[in-house]
């Protein structure tokens, strides 16, 4: 089972990732690319207004390329993060007109991310929600700045709400679903989307 986890930044994406494998130990984790690129790795990675087509580009298809993998639906593992998030925060960069980041640049993007999906069987999106509110820890790392959370969030929202960018693909699409509330209920939630995967596989 391929599952990623989406959505805006200090929601609890990487929460529900960690209680996932320590509840399902079977599951490989794959790191959120900005730590294994940027944190833990060679490059310097900027957020908001300064994030670049390198910035953005390398954490894509970084994603991308753990995602491709994992061929078989057999295989269980676990991403922090989805292709999509690169088109989010790109989106929300291009909106700002401050870098090399540009619409036509975010268009670029999709077709990559779209073909990567049918490599994923739930694609599991992390709304903010008014009715279960999530605080910003500050990490050292995410900047703790609510409307930037938010102007992301809700791009996330345009894009698995309403079709914006069209980026799920037309055949092998994984199951989109959302997390909310305590972790618990996300972790819930999880299994349910998990077992309709394995329900509607076994059926076909």
């Amino acid at each position: 089972m391929r599952i990623a986890i989406s959505g805006s930044h200090s929601l609890g994406k990487s929460t529900v990732v960690n209680e996932w494998v320590a509840k399902n130990p079977r599951f490989r984790r794959e790191e959120e690319p900005y730590r294994a690129l940027g944190l833990y790795g060679p490059y310097e990675i900027l957020f908001r207004d300064a994030s670049t087509k390198l910035h953005n580009g390398i954490q894509m298809y970084y994603n991308i390329s753990r995602i491709h993998r994992y061929a078989e639906c057999t295989d269980d593992v676990i991403f922090d993060r989805a292709p999509v998030d690169y088109i989010a925060y790109s989106q929300y960069t291009a909106n700002q007109g401050s870098t090399d980041i540009n619409d036509a640049f975010v268009e670029s993007m999709v077709p990559a991310v779209r073909e990567s999906l049918d490599h994923l069987d739930i694609l599991a999106f992390v709304p903010k929600s008014d009715a279960w509110p999530v605080g910003m820890e500050a990490d050292g790392i995410r900047p703790v700045d609510h409307a930037y959370r938010d102007e992301v969030d809700a791009i996330f929202k345009q894009i698995y709400r309403e079709g914006r960018f069209q980026v799920l693909p037309e055949r092998n699409r994984p199951l989109l679903v959302e997390l909310w509330g305590p972790s618990a209920q996300r972790l819930d939630q999880l299994q349910a989307a998990m077992d309709e995967v394995q329900s509607s596989k076994a059926g076909a």
